[in-house]
């Protein structure tokens, strides 16, 4: 029963935390810092105290065990003894009064400023080194922080204790770590607004396509009248489809739930996933099989078995568990068709600012557009005669998801080649690639192509007609972004090109938009001491999609572009360079939970710079300095405004000016 508390309880605290929407926050919190000591009590015998220094406002939960629905209790793990040592009881902690907690409505026992824990263990011979780890969450009176597990270790000798550094973090590590410490003071902790409702909309968006699928939109009318008709009176059926909507909502977003996982692992590993070269090219062919499952030359189907076992599971359970396979059957059933739509949803968000939360949101909208219809037609069943009947109009759906999905491919083969400087894929060929995908769209759309199961060959449809015009107007607007014009800036897609410098023409500069751009910190500063200019900190990334539309929506803005070509020194740090590092500027960074990063790219390095100077690690992200590293202004992320990114540079020259 205990394990079933236990997963209980972290299922609602993971429900709990996203629908609160805390994984938007884009700083980096670490509101506990742990320090070790221990004292002797007798021979052989020592107290090992595990001390938490805890955040103003923040509270660490004790180890005891709280009702359903609570936070996680704090939890010590000791490593197996091999004979050498023995705990003596269980760990103590201070005792307390319990306190009624905002976030989870109850009265619970937590700790605040500081609190010890204690574990008294007897050696068996001598004292030797005790390896353990901590379990802990922690909340404010607004939100919770996803758990974490901290390595703890004790080295007892003599009279000293020593905290266990990584045996692969050496002087000179802990040398290079510190030159990149610029100790600035006044860093605040930012949030950046990562577009929750946009990504929730554009999710809502690919649910709406995916009911027109042929995998999905004949399940409607036959789902619904199977729960109006089967039940014993017409309330108990209205409420089974409204139930079966709410368990196809909640199965999207479940699916999400491991991408929380990994963020709260390590704040970098949705960034760093997205900008892997070997999965950005997985992607690119998961997308172009994709596609051409769309097409109607193969379906993609996940395994027959899977459907059949759910279906029995729903026929024989019955009930709310009934339901809720039959709603998972239908996850499964429609997955040729849900699958490539749900995968861009993955490869977008992953390749966004926001990460997991991103993802979360998208799929809840995903699964929301996919849930309305059986709750909405089972309120209106009337509303059914209106519904289109199925036919050939549901595979043009399927075929131009197709060029859809190969569209978005050609960005995954992209990001990869950014990152790793093949120059192959540079921005006109990126486009001109897209011209040739959506003239071939527009030609299937007034019928003059034609795929595997399309049906007889007849006159399109005016809407198909329509829509294949429209195509083609889409085409006319990419083609001036095959030009070395100033007409190149196609600011309706920026992100989803290649940056306009990484072009076939010859550019006189590197940077964004024709701008002189240091790709080097120290590089950059000693330009800023030559010309006594403030300089403006670009963090960014070559397969950053914000940063993209910053800089060509934005800066491309006269009155913006003329402060940073004039006014600062731009130097723009790429977190995703995937470019090696001299062997010996190479190191391990010893995190501030205790586990180590390898340096070894220049892309690993500029991310550690940012987290370590900023306390934040997401892109774009701006700083302006003078070049004694003091801070002009409050440093910002994600500004689309450009009158208010305008006034931010000014505000940093007039503090500069000042000085």
């Amino acid at each position: 029963m205990a394990s079933l508390k236990h997963f209980f309880q972290l299922f609602l605290f993971l429900f709990t935390i996203i629908a609160s929407g805390q994984f938007g926050d884009s700083q980096i919190l670490e509101p506990v810092k742990w320090k070790t000591s221990y004292e002797k009590q007798a021979d052989k015998t020592y107290a090992l105290k595990y001390t938490a220094t805890i955040d103003k406002g923040w509270h660490l939960y004790s180890q005891n065990e709280v009702e359903i629905g609570g936070p996680l209790p704090t939890n010590f793990t000791f490593k197996k003894t091999q004979g050498r040592y023995e705990l003596i009881q269980k760990t103590q902690e201070p005792s307390g009064l319990e306190v009624f907690d905002k976030v989870f409505d109850m009265d619970i026992k937590y700790f605040e400023d500081s609190v010890t824990f204690t574990q008294v263990v007897k050696f068996i011979k001598e004292p030797v080194q005790v390896d353990a780890e901590v379990f802990f969450m922690v909340c404010d009176d607004e939100k919770c922080l996803a758990p974490e597990t901290i390595p703890l270790s004790i080295s007892v000798t003599g009279n000293t204790v020593a905290q266990k550094i990584p045996a692969n973090i050496t002087e000179d590590d802990i040398t290079k770590t510190e030159a990149l410490n610029l100790n600035i003071e006044g860093v605040p902790d930012t949030t950046s607004d990562s577009g929750y409702l946009m990504i929730f909309f554009l999710g809502f968006l690919g649910g709406l396509i995916a009911l027109l699928t042929p995998c999905v939109f004949p399940m409607i009318p036959l789902t619904v009248s199977f729960f109006t008709k089967s039940a014993q009176n017409k309330k108990r059926g209205l409420s089974n489809a409204i139930l079966y909507g709410l368990f196809i909502f909640l199965i999207y977003v479940l699916l999400s739930l491991p991408f929380h996982l990994l963020d709260s692992l390590d704040p970098e590993i949705l960034n760093n996933i997205s900008t892997n070269v070997p999965l950005n090219i997985v992607f690119f062919v998961i997308f172009v099989v994709f596609a051409f499952s769309f097409f109607g030359y193969f379906e993609l189907t996940l395994p027959q078995s899977w459907s059949a076992k759910m279906d029995d599971k729903a026929n024989s359970i019955g009930g709310f568990i009934g339901i809720f396979f039959m709603a998972l059957t239908l996850a499964i059933v429609s997955f040729s068709c849900t699958g490539p739509i749900l995968g861009s949803l993955l490869g977008g968000s992953l390749t966004s600012d926001g990460g997991a939360m991103q993802l979360t949101f998208g799929m809840g909208g995903f699964g929301l557009a996919l849930a309305l219809p059986f709750a909405l037609f089972a309120l209106f069943p009337n509303w059914l005669n209106s519904l289109p009947k199925s036919g050939g109009w549901l595979n043009t759906v399927k075929v131009v998801l197709g060029f859809l999905e190969l569209a978005l491919a050609l960005k995954f083969l992209s990001n990869a080649d950014l990152v790793a400087h093949w120059g192959i894929l540079k921005r006109e060929i990126f486009i001109g690639i897209w011209v040739v995908i959506f003239i071939l769209q527009g030609l299937y759309l007034i019928g003059l192509i034609r795929f595997p199961h399309d049906g007889p060959k007849k006159k399109p449809a005016k809407p198909r007609l329509g829509l294949g015009l429209l195509t083609f107007v889409f085409v006319i607007y990419l083609l001036p972004g095959l030009t070395n014009t100033v007409y190149a800036n196609l600011k309706l897609l920026s992100g989803f090109p290649p940056p306009l410098f990484y072009s076939i023409y010859d550019k006189e500069a590197t940077g964004p938009l024709g701008l002189e751009a240091y790709k080097d910190f120290e590089e950059g500063l000693q330009q800023a001491r030559i010309t006594n200019k403030p300089i403006l900190l670009d963090f960014t990334g070559w397969a950053c999609v914000n940063c993209r539309k910053m800089e060509e929506q934005v800066w491309s803005i006269p009155q913006v572009y003329e402060h940073i070509k004039n006014d600062y020194i731009l130097i723009s740090l790429y977190v995703d360079d995937d470019k090696k590092l001299p062997e010996d500027q190479q190191f391990n960074y010893l995190r501030a939970n205790g586990s180590v990063k390898s340096i070894e790219t220049i892309g690993n390095k500029w991310s550690t710079f940012q987290t370590l100077n900023f306390r934040n690690n997401s892109q774009p992200y701006y700083v302006l300095l003078d070049a004694d590293l003091n801070l002009l202004t409050l440093p910002v992320g994600y500004t689309p405004d450009a009158n208010e990114f305008k006034d931010w540079l000014e505000e940093g020259l007039e503090a500069f000016t000042k000085e």
